[in-house]
C-alpha cells in the first residue's frame, strides 16, 4: 500500500461554513451574519457602558489583527489571545477580566460557529472506507481546538481519526511545518507514508510537500494554481474520488 495513513485538513475539507448560518446583527445601518450579537450580550453583563456598535468594531479590528498577527510567522493567536486583543481595544485591563466571562465568550463563540458548520452526509461515508486501510489524522488551522472537536464529534465521525491536530494547541499553522510533523509523530508514520487532502493550495499542498508528503487538493471550482505553489499529486472536485486514490 502506497501509503499508511491520510491527512485532512477540516473546514471546507470535511465540513463546509456556511456564515448565512450565523445570527443576523444589525448595527449603524448594517446587517451581519456575526457571533457579534451574543458575545456582546455576555460583554454587556460586565460593562454596560459598551453598545453594540463599539463592541463590533473592537471585535472586527481584533480578528483582523489576529490576523495580522498570523501572517507576520504563522504563529497560532488562540482564541483566548484574540479576546484579550478585544478587552484592550474596549480599554479594558485584560488581566482583570473575570476567567469566567472569557470561559463564557469561548463556549457562546464556540456555538454559533458549529450551527453555521455543515458535514456533507457522503463525507461520512467516504471516510469510514478510507479508515478500513489507512489512520485518518485531522490537521487544522484553529483557533479553539474543542470546536473542532465538538464538529467532529457531532458528525459522528471522531473515533475514525487516530489524531486531531489543531494549530490551537501546536502553536503553528500550516504551512509551518511543525503542525504537519506533529501529526505525522502521532501517527507513528513517516511523511512519504502519508498523503494529505485539502482545499487551499498555499497552505495545504504547499504546506505538505515542505516536509515531502503527498498532497491531494480539493478544487471544487476548478480555480487555477496560484503561482508558485507546485502541482499537486492529485486534484479532485469531491471527497468522493479520494477512495479511488487511496486504493479503498
Amino acid at each position: 500500500m502506497r501509503w499508511k495513513a491520510v491527512l485532512f485538513d477540516l473546514f471546507d475539507t470535511l465540513v463546509l461554513f456556511e456564515r448565512e448560518r450565523l445570527p443576523l446583527v444589525r448595527v449603524n445601518g448594517r446587517t451581519l451574519h456575526s457571533t457579534a450579537g451574543a458575545l456582546h450580550e455576555l460583554v454587556r453583563a460586565h460593562a454596560p457602558d459598551v453598545d453594540l456598535a463599539r463592541f463590533v468594531d473592537a471585535l472586527l479590528w481584533s480578528w483582523q489583527e489576529a490576523e495580522r498577527l498570523r501572517a507576520i510567522d504563522h504563529r497560532e493567536i488562540a482564541a483566548p489571545a484574540r479576546f484579550r486583543l478585544l478587552f484592550e481595544r474596549l480599554g479594558f485591563d485584560a488581566a482583570a477580566v473575570p476567567p469566567a466571562l472569557v470561559e463564557a465568550l469561548l463556549g457562546a463563540h464556540r456555538l454559533e460557529l458549529t450551527r453555521a458548520m455543515e458535514f456533507p452526509p457522503h463525507h461520512g461515508a467516504v471516510l469510514g472506507r478510507v479508515a478500513r486501510g489507512h489512520r485518518l489524522a485531522i490537521v487544522s488551522n484553529f483557533d479553539y481546538a474543542p470546536t473542532v472537536r465538538g464538529i467532529l464529534g457531532d458528525a459522528g465521525v471522531i473515533d475514525l481519526f487516530a489524531a486531531v491536530v489543531v494549530s490551537d494547541e501546536v502553536g503553528w499553522r500550516k504551512p509551518k511545518p511543525a503542525i504537519f510533523e506533529e501529526a505525522l509523530r502521532r501517527l507513528g508514520v513517516g511523511a512519504r507514508q502519508a498523503l494529505f487532502v485539502g482545499d487551499r493550495p498555499d497552505i495545504d499542498v504547499a504546506g505538505a510537500h515542505a516536509v515531502d508528503i503527498d498532497a491531494v487538493w480539493i478544487n471544487r471550482a476548478g480555480a487555477p494554481l496560484p503561482d508558485g505553489v507546485r502541482p499537486p499529486q492529485f486534484e479532485i472536485r469531491d471527497l468522493t474520488e479520494l477512495p479511488a486514490i487511496v486504493g479503498a
